[in-house]
């Protein structure tokens, strides 16, 4: 083995012990290589007994085909803008603006508060690549005062990355504050908070909406900031560093047509760039100077930004560009990712990098003017080439923002910096790449059959320009030196080196490609393989690579072990803990081998800040990985393999984040194929594969190895089915490392080659070879065993194709026979590969065999065959001296995973078998014995022992009916059948006569028998096919389904002990009475059908109707019983949302709780143990939750709930199929976008109702009494004859609808189908909300089968032109109908006969139960004494007593039968969840965005068939009317007001003081008090009354007005506001704006009570609300204090203004009426008037004494002075005014 060689190295460096230690790691590693277990290694705990190396199946394609990163993509940002709060400013008028990227758009502006509320929703959409959606910067900034002509001042601003949001559990922030800062005044702290939900959904992402809760929980700003988990909430302002130095590497623009013209005109042949560098961060752009003309640029300066710390942007873009006045291109592009370069744990490092190199890479070298790769150089998708190396670093400061000398913007800056020595970055070394081309195959024919050559390049090293060989100037540095020597030589691709080697031969001979079958070529190498060979000089900073080496291996064993145990457990083998310990165990074994070796070369030279914390880091994290997988390992039992595998993944997901290397070395190795000159197709190998190290573990994973790799079409081309063609599959070896370590350069290849040198003079040392010739080769037959696939593409328009499979080996290339029209082929078939040449050292072939690729085409009898995927195998090897048995022989048919482009495209099952011909020739070979039974001439079948063991099977199949079939050709289908068929066998149903009539089949249930591999994960799929019957026996195909998994089918019979249900009865108290909460835990026990056990089930939802309420945070404890007759279904819906929300809440917090637990087990090294028993397990979760869920439940008054499900009812039970399932029919061609099973949507052309049933066929099959042979085994199914329905469908409200008119609002209404019945509720549209309440009710008459679907949709009233969809959801009510679940009208918790939760259904629950005992053949319902109910051998208490509309009680047993019907799950053998009382909350999708939502819906469907009793009324569910209120506040007097005002006689300070007040909003009922003039003391007396009369919504909290949004509004838009009423004191000026002096804002549902007296009254009760008591004004009805008015200082400080004694009288509309009471001081009720001081009361004098005082006496001689000139003045402009007139007279001497 090639390890014994690296073990001698080691003896001699380290002494004996450590060479006895690494031998004893070496068997342990033998053990988990898949090698033979070492009996003595292996310990009875640790057994890792899974020797199959199930990695042998590499479905996985390494290889991605097709670039992913650049193709664009839908996305869709939502962006609620809730309120704001705390906004810096006097008396603003603020709004918001949401910019992300370039789109802007603003809230309303609302004036006059610096706490405005706005609920505005607004929505982004985006078609772009990921990388440049999640680069987009959000931004939220709030604008004061803007209008047409002004653009406003910015008051503060929030950034973040769309990235960040986007990496959020659920894409989202929810209910969060946004920090506002102002960018330019760094100094100042806070400038408010807005709340915001921020979402980002991509295609086919779903948006989990936490269900609105009511806003009454009080906003914790500082705990709920809009900031990512881990960031602290105080962020300060930082300064980032960036320090550019210089560039080298640049492109040479040679070819370029500006190239030629500019020689022209200057005449000499100057470098041809003009380079800067751009920046850009956080939404700001920084630049370098331009250095003209200059490949090798220095700049040796700095970009400085200003921006919070940690930043909320995760990139810094740093761009290298062409300054050009046409065309400024970036040449190169690089994205400096601040995780990787920073660490927030408490050893932590601020960002810092460098200094150091980074690499650039983007489109090829050769520079055009029109560059078609040029989006790479923008960093869209992978480079296909090196562009240039950029040295940087970055260095961060965190700002002291109270420091006199920081200038308090965050403009970027750019500043000189000193310039920096040679060796910083580390000693340049000479590197040596070397590769060997051992073979090319799969080459595309579409290239053509020009000669065809590999050219391989490594930095701006071994890139021959044109692909022409010209002479040219190669740049190779003596000893580091910058000057570059011109070596010229002759038009030879070699260049001498000073001691006479040759420094590079980057390119292999061309040669002709010759044809391997239809779509591929290979080249002909043989036994003479090229090789190249290039030296290249970089920094040598190996160790960075080394670290990053050892680390990726340690990941991908892990990922590898990890896969592993999935594929054990996925195809059900043994023992997936005993391989989980193991991959566990290596993974410790390798973190501490880490730790040894990371730490070795310590003093290196260029190391940097950012290498020495990343290495403290790795060490300390790779530490901790190992303690805790040592921990782990102990733990991981049969039970618990699962979480640790989930667990094992984050471990994963962490050494790769570790493994990626910010600061770069040696750039990556290209690998170009080019045809007759022209680049075709190019790989990428990054260089730290492929580094060499003495040390073993840091050798490169493919260094000295020989590896496949594919090459790919670069750029945008690459997209879509030009991509999926493999353009050319090399196996190649490659060697990079030091020149002097070159030694063992060849030691990986395959022994038995002999070098070819070119020749030179004698005397010149050894250089490499440039071609190898082999001389021995080792023979193999490969056995390919094809036996099926399944859940192919479909190719052809029938929706099905013709699918054959070309399997390619080496330079061989086979095909299966093709069979027709299936989606799931079975082709059973060996392929045979005879005399496959293989070159290679025998070990590393039996380890790591090259790859097979098998595509699957779709054959067309004209043109070419379609591509329909490709997937990728290795063989298992035998060498010719092992022996053919088990356990790895003969192979074991397993599934690979078949890709098309980046989407899977189904699954084939295949073994793959490589046999060594030894000495002897074939006749070692094992034999290959086929089924003698089957004759299929020349193709040979799957030998016996690996084609799975058969067993009869029979399948029943139930035939229902079919539905919604599209029209085929443009005719309707009329007379369709079903065809069934499974493995060649199959079932055909009866003809349907009349679709349109009844869409039902006649014949229910017909069976088919089978032959089945034993193994159900082999099951082959069954297909199901419908034909439509045409005249003169003609058949259409209509569509088709392949059911891939008959699983869920297979019918097993039930145990007989469980079928004896013993006579012991278990008793099931159900408890009526209010019981102490803490009593829950009782709730769960786990029945055991054979026990004897009394279970108590307490009703939670009857606990007591006159609970205390305690306020949330207030000090009193009211009383508050509840009034029934107040309550309606709206309460009871609300208490429902409240408990969903309360529940979530819940959830999530046991959820992290759980998490945590398993965190800690694991740090603390202590072992978790092992629940005795998976019951147990059980209680103690849900006691826990149950207990979490008690406080909410003392709070609330109990009201009877109904079930609100916040997504589709189906989801919660299993789409209704218990007994009928839905099989969606396709058909046309599937789609060729990245996201298959969107379009899939567009394929369905219907649906097969019916169900399967497949069990084996044996004599002792259980029959009952009463069974139906016809029936099989689909016993007690009802007829499916139509039926008639009344359809009852609930429309509640719907929530986040997707704008619809330009001014970002909707018009909704709703519109119903079902079958030919149309409803559209056009008149009752809601005018421009985009959350509307509906409240509505619709009976629809329905007959099953004909109308199943419900369409329920939401329009856009337009004015004029048609209405837009919004969105649409769509209910299948036949499976709601018939499902054993009772969807048909939900099951309430309590049974009432009158009231709110009056009992809906015609059926009473004793009813329900008799039947259902009935149908499932239960004994019972028996009602006893003593309120009890015996069903089957279960019983059941509950109260017997109910009260009628006057309360008179009256026996009965309706509660008794709704128990059990409550509980009926728990009924042995028929019991089923019944649906309870429910909303349903349903996504609204819109055809032309699939996978999109456009909002949701709630709702609920009742049905009632026709031939039962009718329903009752349909309940009234109508949006509550708002209640009308009237608030009186009287304002009696102020005290302590500010005084802003100089008097004008005695310079003494005074107020003319007023106070305003509003409710709604300012414009809408803003009132003001009359003016108390000059008050001295800030004393104003007013007695003025205040008349607010408003509309209140109580069960939301809200006011609702309607205003016209604008003058051209069509009609009143209704918004709902928080209940706030604002007070404000304000000195009133004559002649200029009044001065605003201060406000206070009272939330009337919670505000503090007024001081008694004015001295009591402080700024606490505004500023330290959370001590304050609270009151609400609709408990109080009536309240009088003193409350103190508030504004902000310079200091932005609240500061005290004054104080107000003002009275708050609330009444109703009714009571407002009765007793009328007048504004300010008028009839009726007027208040007397204030006693002012009589100075006041001359304020109609002052005016004129200020005037006296003014002219009189203080301005005498300035006021004469004025009155003259005016007078001259005035003279002058009558003389000119009247001389013209004059001057005309006296001409014309009238």
């Amino acid at each position: 083995m090639k390890r014994s060689k690296h073990r001698g190295h080691k003896e001699d460096k380290h002494g004996d012990e450590p060479a006895i230690l690494e031998t004893e790691n070496l068997d342990r590693d033998g053990v988990f290589m898949g090698g033979g277990p070492d009996p003595d290694t292996i310990s009875l705990a640790s057994v890792t007994a899974v020797t199959t190396n199930v990695s042998n199946k590499r479905s996985k394609p390494d290889i991605k085909m097709e670039p992913s990163s650049g193709r664009p993509v839908d996305y869709q940002v939502s962006v609620t803008v809730i309120e704001a709060r705390q906004l810096i400013g006097l008396n603003m008028d603020p709004m918001v603006c949401v910019e992300i990227g370039e789109d802007k758009k603003y809230t309303s502006m609302k004036e006059s508060t610096n706490c405005p509320y706005y609920n505005e929703y607004f929505v982004f959409d985006f078609h772009v690549p990921p990388d440049v959606m999640f680069d987009k910067i959000l931004k939220i900034s709030v604008i004061h005062s803007k209008n047409l002509l002004r653009s406003g001042t910015l008051v503060g601003a929030f950034k973040l990355d769309v990235g960040t949001i986007y990496s959020q559990p659920d894409h989202q922030f929810y209910h969060k504050w946004a920090l506002l800062s102002d960018p330019d005044d760094i100094t100042a702290g806070c400038k408010g908070y807005v709340k915001c939900d921020i979402a980002v959904v991509a295609k086919g992402d779903t948006i989990k909406t936490p269900h609105k809760a009511n806003e009454s929980d009080e906003d914790d700003i500082e705990g709920n900031l809009l900031l990512p988990e881990g960031v602290p909430a105080e962020r300060q302002w930082a300064r980032y560093y960036l320090k550019i130095y210089r560039a080298e590497g640049l492109p040479r623009m040679n070819t370029s047509i500006m190239a030629n013209v500019k020689k022209a005109f200057i005449g000499e042949n100057k470098d041809l760039v003009d380079p800067y560098v751009q920046v850009q961060f956080a939404g700001q752009k920084g630049k370098t100077s331009v250095q003209k003309s200059c490949y090798e640029p220095i700049w040796n300066e700095q970009i400085v930004f200003t921006e919070m710390f940690p930043p909320l942007c995760k990139r810094m873009k740093i761009q290298i560009r062409d300054s050009d006045k046409v065309n400024d291109v970036a040449m190169g592009t690089h994205f400096l990712d601040l995780r990787t370069i920073s660490n927030d744990g408490d050893k932590g490092f601020l960002p810092t990098l460098g200094p150091a190199w980074v690499n650039m890479y983007g489109s090829t070298r050769t520079y055009t003017l029109m560059d078609e790769y040029q989006e790479l150089n923008e960093g869209l998708g992978e480079g296909v080439s090196f562009r240039a190396r950029l040295l940087i670093s970055l260095g961060v400061e965190i700002l002291d923002t109270s420091s006199p000398d920081i200038s308090s913007s965050a403009e970027v800056q750019l500043e000189g910096i000193p310039n920096i020595s040679e060796t910083a970055t580390g000693k340049v070394e000479e590197f040596f790449l070397f590769g060997s081309f051992l073979e090319a195959t799969m080459i595309d024919r579409k290239i053509g059959d020009k000669p065809i050559n590999f050219e391989v390049t490594i930095g701006y090293y071994g890139n021959e320009i044109d692909g022409i060989a010209q002479p040219k100037t190669k740049g190779k540095k003596k000893d580091g030196d910058e000057e570059e020597t011109e070596l010229i030589h002759n038009s030879s691709d070699e260049e001498l080196d000073d001691d006479g080697g040759l420094t590079s031969v980057a390119t292999t001979p061309p040669m002709k490609p010759v044809i391997t079958d239809r779509n591929y070529f290979h080249l002909p190498y043989f036994e003479r393989k090229p090789c190249i060979y290039i030296k290249s000089y970089w920094q040598d900073q190996r160790r960075r690579l080394y670290n990053a080496i050892i680390i990726d291996r340690i990941a991908d064993k892990l990922e590898d072990g990890l896969n592993d145990v999935h594929e054990i457990i996925k195809t059900e083998k043994t023992y997936p803990e005993r391989r989980l310990r193991g991959v566990l165990e290596e993974l410790s074994q390798g973190c501490s081998q880490f730790l040894e070796l990371a730490n070795k070369d310590q003093n290196q030279s260029g190391r940097t800040k950012l290498d020495r914390e990343r290495l403290k880091l790795c060490m300390s994290e790779m530490e901790s990985i190992s303690q805790q997988a040592k921990t782990m390992r102990t733990q991981v039992k049969k039970s618990t393999v699962r979480d640790k595998l989930k667990l094992s993944q984050n471990f994963l997901s962490k050494l790769r984040f570790m493994a990626e290397e910010p600061q770069h070395s040696v750039p990556d190795v290209f690998i170009w194929m080019i045809s007759n000159g022209k680049r075709i197709a190019y790989a990428r190998v990054p260089s730290k594969d492929i580094l060499y190290s003495s040390v073993e573990e840091e050798t490169g994973k493919d260094c000295g190895k020989v590896k496949t790799i594919f090459l790919r079409i670069p750029g945008k081309k690459g997209f879509g089915p030009a991509g999926w063609t493999v353009q050319s599959k090399l196996e190649i070896y490659l060697w990079l490392g030091l020149t002097r370590h070159r030694k063992d350069y060849l030691s990986g290849l395959p022994n038995g080659f002999e070098e070819n040198k070119l020749s030179k003079g004698p005397g010149l040392p050894c250089s490499p070879p440039i071609s190898l010739t082999y001389m021995m080769k080792q023979i193999f037959q490969l056995r390919v065993h094809m036996y099926q696939a399944r859940s192919l593409f479909a190719a052809d328009s029938t929706g099905l194709s013709d699918p054959f499979a070309r399997v390619f080996f080496s330079t061989q290339s086979q095909v299966t026979e093709v069979l027709a029209e299936t989606l799931c082929p079975t082709w059973d078939q060996l392929l045979v590969f005879e005399n496959v040449e293989l070159f290679g050292e025998a070990t590393e072939l039996r380890d790591d065999p090259p790859i097979i690729v098998i595509e699957i085409y779709d054959q067309d009898t004209v043109g070419k065959a379609d591509f329909m995927g490709r997937t990728f195998a290795k063989p298992v090897v035998k060498m010719a001296d092992e022996h053919y048995g088990p356990p790895r022989f003969p192979p074991q048919l397993e599934y690979y995973q078949i890709y098309r482009g980046n989407c899977s495209a189904g699954e084939m099952l295949a073994a793959f078998e490589l046999l060594q011909i030894g000495p002897n020739g074939k006749a070692d070979l094992p034999p290959i014995d086929g089924p003698t039974d089957m004759d299929r001439g020349p193709i040979l079948p799957v030998p016996l022992g690996i084609r799975p063991v058969l067993s009869k099977y029979r399948i029943e199949v139930l035939f229902w009916g079919l539905r919604d079939l599209k029209r085929v050709n443009l005719a309707q289908v009329d007379r369709p059948r079903v065809d069934i068929e499974c493995a060649g066998k199959g079932v055909q149903s009866a003809l349907i006569p009349n679709y349109k009539k009844n869409p039902n089949f006649s014949t229910l249930v017909k069976w088919f028998e089978v032959d089945l591999p034993e193994n159900e994960l082999l099951h082959p799929p069954l297909n199901i096919r419908v034909v439509d019957c045409r005249a003169f026996g003609r058949y259409t195909l209509v569509g088709s389904i392949a059911v891939t998994s008959l699983r869920k089918f297979i019918y097993r019979p039930t145990d007989k002990q469980a079928n004896n249900y013993s006579a012991t009865e278990e008793i099931i108290v159900v408890n009526m009475d209010p019981e102490p909460s803490f009593k829950k835990m009782e709730t769960v026990v786990k029945l055991d059908s054979c026990s004897d056990a009394v279970v108590k089930v307490e009703d939670d939802d009857k606990d007591g109707k006159g609970k205390k309420r305690k306020r949330k945070k207030g000090d009193e404890i009211e009383e508050e019983e509840l009034d029934e007759s107040m309550l309606d279904w709206w309460s009871k819906y609300f208490a429902s949302i409240e408990t969903l929300t309360e529940s979530m809440k819940a959830q999530e917090a046991a959820l992290s709780d759980t998490e945590d637990k398993d965190e800690m087990d694991i740090a603390d090294g202590g072992d978790i143990k092992p629940d005795d028993s998976p019951v147990k397990g059980t209680k103690r979760g849900k006691g826990k939750k149950k207990k979490q869920v008690d406080p909410f439940e003392k709070k609330k008054p109990k009201l009877d709930e109904l079930k609100v499900y916040p997504k589709e009812l189906e989801s919660e039970f299993d789409n209704f199929e218990d007994w009928l399932h839905s099989f969606n029919l396709f058909r046309g061609k599937g789609g060729d976008d990245d996201d298959q099973n969107v379009t899939d949507e567009d394929r369905i052309v219907g649906k097969f109702k019916g169900s399967l049933c497949m069990y084996k066929v044996s004599d002792d099959m259980p029959r009952d009494m009463n069974f139906d042979s016809n029936m099989g085994m689909f016993q007690n199914i009802p007829h499916n004859d139509p039926i008639n329905v009344l359809v009852r469908i609930y429309v509640i409200r719907a929530t986040d609808l997707h704008p619809a008119d330009i001014n970002g609002k909707a018009d909704p209404y709703i519109a119903i189908k079902l079958g030919k019945t149309e409803i559209k509720d056009k008149e009752n549209y809601i005018s421009k909300q985009l959350n509307p309440l509906f409240g509505k009710s619709f009976d629809v008459e329905a007959t099953f089968p004909m109308d199943s679907t419900l369409t329920v949709s939401i329009y856009d009233w337009d004015l004029v032109g048609t209405d837009d969809l919004i969105g649409e959801t769509k209910v299948d009510l036949e499976n709601r109908f018939y499902s054993k679940h009772r969807a048909t009208c939900g099951v309430t918790c309590n049974y009432a006969i009158h009231g709110y939760n009056v009992w809906r259904d015609p059926m009473k629950p004793t009813q329900i139960l008799a039947k259902l005992c009935k149908d499932g053949k239960l004994d019972g319902p028996h009602y006893g004494p003593g309120g009890r109910v015996k069903v089957e051998n279960r019983v059941f208490m509950a109260p017997t007593e109910i009260e009628d509309e006057n309360g008179l009680k009256k026996q009965t047993d309706e509660h008794l039968a709704l128990t059990v019907l409550r509980h009926w799950e728990e009924i042995p053998r028929v019991g089923c969840k019944l649906v309870p009382e429910h909303v349903e909350t349903r996504p609204l999708l819109h055809p032309d965005k699939p996978g999109i939502e456009q909002g949701r819906i709630e709702m609920w469907v009742d049905m009632f068939p026709k031939d039962m009793t009718a329903p009752g009324p349909a309940l009234d569910i109508s949006p509550r009317k708002p209640k009308k209120f009237e608030l009186r506040v009287i304002i009696w007097n102020t005290d302590e007001v500010v005084l802003e005002d100089d008097d004008i006689f005695t310079g003494e300070k005074s107020s003319d003081i007023f106070v305003r007040g509003w409710l709604k909003g300012q414009q809408e009922d803003k009132q003001d008090t009359d003016v108390h003039y000059h008050s001295i003391t800030g004393e104003g007396n007013f007695n003025w009354r205040f008349v607010y009369p408003f509309d209140y919504l109580m069960a939301e909290e809200k006011i609702v007005i309607s205003k016209k949004e604008s003058m051209f509004a069509w009609d009143e838009t209704e918004y709902k506001i928080p209940a706030r009423l604002n007070l404000q004191v304000w000195d009133a000026d004559h002649f200029s704006a009044d001065d605003f002096l201060g406000a206070i804002e009272l939330d009337l549902n919670r505000f503090p009570r007024g001081a008694k007296t004015a001295k009591q009254c402080s700024i606490d009760m505004v500023t330290n609300e959370t001590e304050m008591p609270m009151v609400s004004i609709f408990k109080q009805k009536r309240i009088k204090g003193w409350w103190p008015f508030v504004a902000r200082n310079e200091e932005d400080e609240f500061e005290l203004t004054g104080k107000v004694e003002a009275e708050l009288h609330l009444l109703t509309g009714e009571e407002a009426e009765k007793s009328p009471a007048g504004e300010g001081r008028n009839e009726p009720e007027p208040l007397e008037k204030p006693n002012r001081p009589d100075i006041a009361l001359l304020w109609f004098l002052i005016p004129f004494k200020a005037a006296k005082h003014l002219i009189c006496d203080q301005y005498r001689w300035l006021t004469i002075k004025i009155v003259t000139a005016l007078l001259l003045l005035t003279i002058l402009g009558l003389f000119l005014y009247n001389m013209p007139g004059y001057m005309v007279k006296k001409m014309l001497g009238a």
